[in-house]
């Protein structure tokens, strides 16, 4: 029965940390809100410039939040970052966001890297992967992908 017990607990808990398996059931007495992500991204050259806006749609306000911006092609070494901005790895930046009100725009972002080598393309991918306790039950718009070509052509999301 401990067993059991123990199991459940820590069922719940992996549940709580990565969204659960049941939508809503972890997000009881958690402010809502509803992240998304506007903006534009173009590529010469394997140097690719994003500039997005983050907007939360509501109904509750967001005290901080963050958002990773993923790339299928590696990110080249020597990255210069703006400040909220720092690498994750491989293929991936983190930028905090900062505090979004209901129904409010937030401060737009605005970032330039490189790629290793020069590819033609790059799939980018916008997520949420903090918001400092408020929780989203519709997560559609909170991934959002855009593929970027190496044409100087600017690409809106």
């Amino acid at each position: 029965m401990r067993r059991m017990r123990v199991a459940a607990v820590c069922g719940a808990a992996v549940a709580t940390a990565v969204g659960g398996a049941v939508p809503g059931a972890w997000a009881v007495g958690r402010p809502q809100a509803d992240l998304a992500y506007h903006g534009s991204a173009d590529m010469v050259a394997g140097q690719v410039d994003v500039r997005f806006t983050p907007h939360n749609h509501g109904p509750g306000a967001v005290p901080d939040s963050m958002v990773r911006i993923g790339w299928s092609q590696p990110l080249a070494d020597g990255q210069t970052l703006p400040v909220g901005c720092a690498r994750e790895g491989e293929r991936a930046v983190l930028c905090r966001t900062g505090a979004l009100g209901a129904d409010a725009v937030g401060e737009r972002i605005g970032l330039r890297v490189r790629l290793q080598g020069a590819p033609s393309e790059v799939l980018l991918e916008f997520e949420t992967v903090a918001s400092d306790g408020a929780v989203d039950q519709d997560r559609v718009d909170e991934r959002q992908r855009v593929l970027v070509l190496d044409t100087g052509d600017t690409y809106y999301f």
